[in-house]
């Protein structure tokens, strides 16, 4: 019984919970939860399923990395807010060069532009000097925030919404 319902705390929650954050949940003493989470990651890690229960820095149930490909498809794109905001400078000003993004969003840049590219949510291409990239959003950038029609009109409309912070 309180390994379902430890279950039910760990399928409900985003984040990772410790032990004793479950305990409280659930009205009970952490020491249990401890030991019915233990017999819990056996059950998932003797099965052959798709989900398992992650430990690392709290619990949390989630799907095996061997599964991912199928969630990405499935479910919207979860972006940090500085990834966010450096997919945003790259939405209104596209094409941008990378060299004058890393210039605006910093050495983090690079990364969010991995990310991103990832996620198919920009494409990169060289651009006409070979020494930096251009980039710009794909269809799929289009799709995960439901735009319609051209993302230039959204640019524009942006432009005339947000004050310039200089």
């Amino acid at each position: 019984m309180l390994k379902s319902r430890i279950e039910a705390v760990l399928f409900t929650t985003a984040k990772a919970l410790t032990a004793k954050e479950i305990a409280e949940i659930l009205e009970t003493d952490t020491e249990t939860v401890e030991e019915a989470l233990l017999d819990l990651i056996m059950d998932y890690s003797a099965r052959d399923g798709a989900l398992e229960i992650d430990d690392e820095n709290g619990y949390i149930l989630q799907v095996k990395e061997e599964h991912m490909d199928i969630v990405e498809k499935l479910c919207p794109v979860e972006l940090k807010p500085s990834v966010l905001r450096t997919l945003s400078v790259i939405a209104i000003k596209e094409p941008i060069r990378q060299t004058e993004l890393k210039e605006m969003r910093g050495s983090n840049a690079y990364e969010h532009v991995q990310e991103l590219l990832d996620k198919g949510l920009i494409s990169r291409t060289k651009d006409k000097n070979g020494r930096s990239y251009n980039l710009k959003t794909t269809p799929k950038f289009a799709e995960y925030f439901k735009l319609k029609g051209d993302t230039k009109a959204l640019a524009k409309m942006l432009e005339k919404r947000i004050p310039d912070e200089n």
